[in-house]
């Protein structure tokens, strides 16, 4: 199913904008800055009095993790520009915890382990997320560069990991054809 055409009024209420960067640094190590922005489109009370205007960032938090060559992270903070209570900025030494963590093994699991509900910030911990995908979009060409394809000697870990890169499909096939597998139907 596609996104409807069809017109019909609608009333903004929230953005969520969320961005990520990958930098390479000159020390060998990779930094990733995941930022979360939210932003109503209506003026709303604040619990600790005032009001909040409309347009300004409700969260706006940023995560960095440093990993090395081997997606593993040796450094973690975060830190918040905007947050709708004073308290919630006092979780963010609670990331520390993900310095260790690997982002290609159980990533997503461990952190849920360690830093869900009360032991973290819903949104942080969402962020964390989109890390895997980004590190790897960001860094496996750059680890990779001196190797073709078929001069790897392990089958790339995206082999599978979505429909157009599937084992027994043309882009496999074509480019990754060590690791092809032709599929029982076109037999």
């Amino acid at each position: 199913m596609s996104v409807s055409k069809k017109t019909v009024a609608r009333t903004p209420l929230h953005k969520r904008a969320i961005t990520v960067e990958v930098f390479e640094r000159e020390d060998g190590l990779w930094d990733l800055d995941a930022q979360l922005i939210d932003t109503k489109a209506y003026d709303f009370p604040l619990f600790e009095g005032g009001v909040h205007p409309v347009g300004q960032p409700v969260h706006q938090m940023l995560i960095r993790i440093t990993i090395n060559s081997t997606y593993q992270i040796v450094d973690a903070g975060v830190h918040y520009d905007a947050a709708p209570y004073k308290i919630c900025n006092t979780i963010a030494d609670s990331y520390q915890q993900l310095i260790g963590l690997n982002l290609l093994r159980g990533f997503r699991h461990d952190v849920r382990a360690r830093l869900a509900g009360r032991h973290g910030c819903t949104h942080v911990t969402e962020l964390t997320n989109v890390l895997p995908t980004a590190a790897i979009q960001g860094i496996a060409t750059r680890l990779n560069r001196t190797k073709t394809a078929q001069e790897q000697t392990t089958r790339p870990f995206h082999i599978d990991g979505c429909h157009a890169l599937r084992a027994d499909g043309d882009i496999v096939r074509v480019y990754y054809s060590k690791w092809y597998e032709q599929s029982d139907t076109t037999q």
